[in-house]
């Protein structure tokens, strides 16, 4: 018998509907049990899409005994309804960032009285390709992490990839950053393709982020290259033993240097039938990740929205560790703030001794 997660969302918006849209495509594993909007109007059109029962009060919502609360609105709002959901002794995972600035995050942590009942959505470490290069790191064949460059998401989400990658946690850290405008064509926007795009201003971000005893994250983002099909995303490890570029792995193993790759296994290529999706993926003939969504057709970051909510569903029960703290999520956003603030004033910022470390 299926014992699938059961969870509400709070937000009818693009953020709440990616965790409705994955509970659809296995609801063996995971169920949508409400939806709460801001009006009949949503609610309504909430239910016609997904056929969820969706109300427009948080008394309607929790009457559906969900295991965990979605808070899925907007930055203003998110710190008032995490203490409000954790002022009734309900769990919640709330979307990043869990307060717009500093002095949010600061007011946030410290006026819920029991922290341990939030977690925060942050899916990137569990995408296949991150996995899959923390996976190699961890069988320690590049030896110590020492610098990791970010060139693919923004602010809070890279300062996320890189305390992953380099095994930080709140350590102190000396943030310098500037930004440049830089005219690059942009020709697929959030709102769709662009007719005739032309080249035009765009921000450009760079930073050094020094964690101290040799770690370094160095950030690279232009705006909206999240979704400019022109731009790569381009992840660089170095360690002692060697370093790792996307999926290619250079190390020294006592005697040559050695060269592999992570493969992926993509099935739907060719003549291939079984279904358009990545199964696996390898190193040196070893599984590094699986694909535990075969099936569902998932894209590969809904397949990590869908593993963060099953391991945030083992969290409430009680079965494991949550996946992503309220003080990682804090900590991520201070040095995304710093990022900003150092290339706004062009001075190091340090970010150290913060209430959630």
């Amino acid at each position: 018998m299926s014992n699938p997660i059961r969870f509400a969302v709070i937000g009818t918006g693009w953020r709440g509907q990616f965790h409705l849209r994955v509970a659809a495509a296995d609801p063996s594993r995971l169920e949508a049990v409400a939806v709460m909007a801001v009006d009949q109007a949503q609610a309504d059109m909430i239910h016609s899409a997904y056929g969820v029962p969706a109300v427009t009060s948080l008394d309607e919502l929790l009457a559906y005994e969900p295991e965990f609360v979605v808070a899925a609105v907007s930055w203003p709002a998110m710190p008032g309804l995490l203490k409000e959901l954790t002022a009734r002794g309900v769990k919640v995972m709330g979307e990043t960032p869990p307060a717009p600035d500093l002095a949010g995050l600061r007011d946030l942590w410290t006026s819920i009285e029991d922290q341990s009942l939030v977690q925060v959505g942050e899916q990137y470490v569990l995408m296949p390709g991150h996995a899959s290069r923390l996976a190699v790191l961890d069988s320690g064949i590049l030896g110590v992490p020492q610098s990791v460059e970010i060139a693919s998401t923004h602010l809070y989400h890279a300062t996320s990839l890189m305390r992953a990658f380099l095994d930080v946690d709140m350590e102190r850290t000396v943030v310098s950053g500037r930004t440049f405008d830089t005219r690059m064509t942009l020709p697929l926007t959030f709102d769709g393709w662009v007719t005739e795009p032309q080249p035009e201003v765009q921000a450009s971000t760079y930073a050094t982020l020094d964690f101290g005893d040799g770690r370094v994250g160095v950030y690279n983002f232009v705006n909206m290259q999240w979704w400019n099909p022109l731009l790569s995303r381009r992840i660089v490890v170095r360690g002692t033993l060697g370093e790792m570029v996307d999926d290619t792995v250079v190390r020294w193993d006592g005697a040559d240097p050695i060269t592999s790759r992570i493969e992926y296994r993509r099935t739907g290529v060719d003549m291939n039938l079984e279904g358009n999706e990545v199964v696996h993926t390898s190193f040196d003939g070893k599984i590094l990740w699986r694909n535990s969504w075969v099936g569902t057709r998932l894209s590969e970051d809904d397949v990590a929205v869908a593993d963060h909510l099953v391991a945030v569903g083992a969290w409430a029960r009680g079965e494991a560790v949550g996946p992503y703290s309220l003080a990682s999520a804090c900590q991520d956003h201070a040095l995304g703030l710093a990022i900003e603030e150092s290339a706004r004033t062009h001075q190091d910022v340090v970010v150290e001794g913060e209430p959630w470390a």
